[in-house]
């Protein structure tokens, strides 16, 4: 039971050092702004992480192209990490550290987002594939732990959760990306919000 507490404790420690936060709230708002701006002109949402990060990267980008909260069109938005053909080709070829980057590389366009998702911030192969966006005049987001890592040289916009505690940096992680799908989808489709 003490387990039990003890975790659920911390975690709501974390979030109320997010809510205490005035930069990193400001910067959570602008990071959404800047995906609405993207999504308006006809840019693509796109999400990286490893391990429990991909599925974090691959969860978000589902809330943004299938719905959030209420019917809507669908939004241009999708995790890297999913064509499995793809990524053991180019890990076993060029090397994991490479899987992101060659993929920004190819299907990337200036004004595009990518969000990299790392609880240390020093993940090799999204520390290259932030690298590439940067060359192409892709908008970085960085998804981080307390610190950023190294990835907060490389980020447009370091949403670095107060914590050095893998589980609460990621359980933080689904929180305040669930809070950007909904500003995003909330100022796109207005009307529904209100119906909905």
């Amino acid at each position: 039971m003490d387990t039990i507490i003890r975790s659920i404790e911390q975690s709501i420690s974390t979030k109320q050092q997010i809510i205490s936060n005035e930069r990193l709230l400001r910067t959570i708002q602008e990071v959404a702004q800047v995906m609405v701006n993207a999504l308006r002109e006809g840019k693509r949402i796109l999400w990286c992480g490893n391990g429990g990060s991909a599925a974090d990267a691959q969860h978000l980008a589902a809330e943004l192209s299938g719905r959030f909260y209420y019917d809507r069109p669908p939004l241009n938005s999708e995790a890297l990490h999913c064509n499995t053909s793809y990524l053991t080709a180019v890990a076993n070829d060029y090397g994991y550290e490479r899987i992101y980057s060659r993929m920004i590389d190819g299907a990337c366009r200036p004004g595009d987002v990518l969000v990299g998702i790392s609880t240390s911030g020093n993940s090799k192969n999204i520390l290259n594939a932030f690298v590439k966006a940067q060359e192409l005049g892709v908008i970085t987001v960085a998804l981080t732990g307390q610190d950023g890592g190294a990835m907060k040289e490389h980020a447009g916009y370091l949403i670095n959760v107060p914590s050095t505690d893998t589980p609460r940096i990621q359980e933080s992680h689904i929180l305040i990306g669930h809070i950007i799908c909904e500003i995003v989808e909330a100022t796109l489709f207005p009307k529904q919000a209100q119906n909905g």
